[in-house]
């Protein structure tokens, strides 16, 4: 099979390169793209925004599935950004979706926790109704329902509080400043799941090369567990070894511009009976993480 893989350059998308060389040689092609290339990485230039352009690649392509990285996640700056949000977590996507259904290509596509508005109080399930509090949350369930409504063979896959060793997530952010300072004030009253981006990317490229793409629908996927980002954060600093105080604090304390859920924890049934997935607790590929940041420290 022909695999597009758009926004390769994100964390997710690093995570699914590693992944696809690690397997070595294998029948199944696949093409990296981001919006711009960068030196010395195998990056097809492509924005997703440009439906003439998406649609040239994946016919000259013969592309069979489409794997859409590429997303605007600043939730706090998407709240006065929403046009630019919106053409990128909805509008764009409606393209490959088009495109996935004008070409019979499956389009593998990720979306949030934060679709729901977290007034729930066990694990929410795929059939849930979705009620999004934010710019970005509304811009990505927006997505969802183009897909939908385009009429392609899809797979969305929801998850959440998503880190990886590539570009800028919260356990840099926190590994940071818990080396920097005494102690740091972090919320503790908002509840979900951290997912390591290794995980997800290894179910994507599991879907793929077992020929699972034809199993439509909306799957979620995090880690294991239930942490709270003061959780989270505790639990970087005890495994980096740094000796910041890390006190937790409510959000009215910390007054952020987009309301975000306080309880988004994902049930994942669905998506080990369907795949066939083991899932880990969320604090063993924590711990792999930052063993792999300080080795290359």
């Amino acid at each position: 099979m022909n695999i597009l893989v758009t926004g390769a350059l994100g964390q997710l998308g690093s995570e699914i390169r590693a992944a696809v060389r690690a397997m070595g040689p294998t029948e199944d092609h696949y093409i990296f793209s981001d919006v711009a290339s960068v030196p010395g990485e195998d990056i097809l230039p492509l924005d997703i925004t440009n439906s003439e352009a998406v649609g040239i690649i994946c016919r000259s392509e013969k592309v069979d599935v489409i794997v859409n990285c590429a997303a605007y996640t600043d939730v706090e700056k998407a709240e006065s950004d929403l046009d630019f949000a919106d053409l990128i977590n909805h509008r764009a996507v409606g393209n490959l979706a088009k495109t996935a259904a004008q070409t019979g290509a499956t389009l593998i596509h990720i979306s949030t926790d934060y679709v729901f508005d977290g007034e729930g109080y066990k694990p929410y399930t795929e059939e849930d109704a979705p009620a999004p509090l934010s710019a970005y949350a509304v811009t990505k369930f927006a997505g969802e329902k183009a897909i939908q409504k385009s009429g392609c063979r899809y797979i969305i896959i929801r998850s959440a509080w998503l880190y990886s060793t590539h570009g800028r997530n919260f356990v840099k952010t926190m590994l940071s400043l818990t080396a920097s300072r005494d102690s740091i004030r972090v919320v503790c009253d908002q509840i979900g799941t951290p997912t390591c981006a290794t995980g997800l990317a290894a179910l994507i490229v599991k879907i793929i090369s077992e020929r699972l793409t034809d199993r439509t629908g909306i799957y979620n996927y995090t880690d294991e567990g239930v942490a709270s980002w003061y959780d989270f954060a505790h639990e970087i600093n005890v495994y980096a070894g740094h000796g910041c105080n890390v006190q937790p604090c409510l959000s009215v304390d910390y007054p952020t511009k987009a309301r975000r859920p306080h309880y988004s924890v994902l049930d994942k049934s669905k998506v080990k009976r369907t795949f066939g997935v083991d899932i880990p607790h969320w604090t063993q590929p924590l711990k792999n993480c930052i063993d792999i940041l300080k080795n290359e420290e």
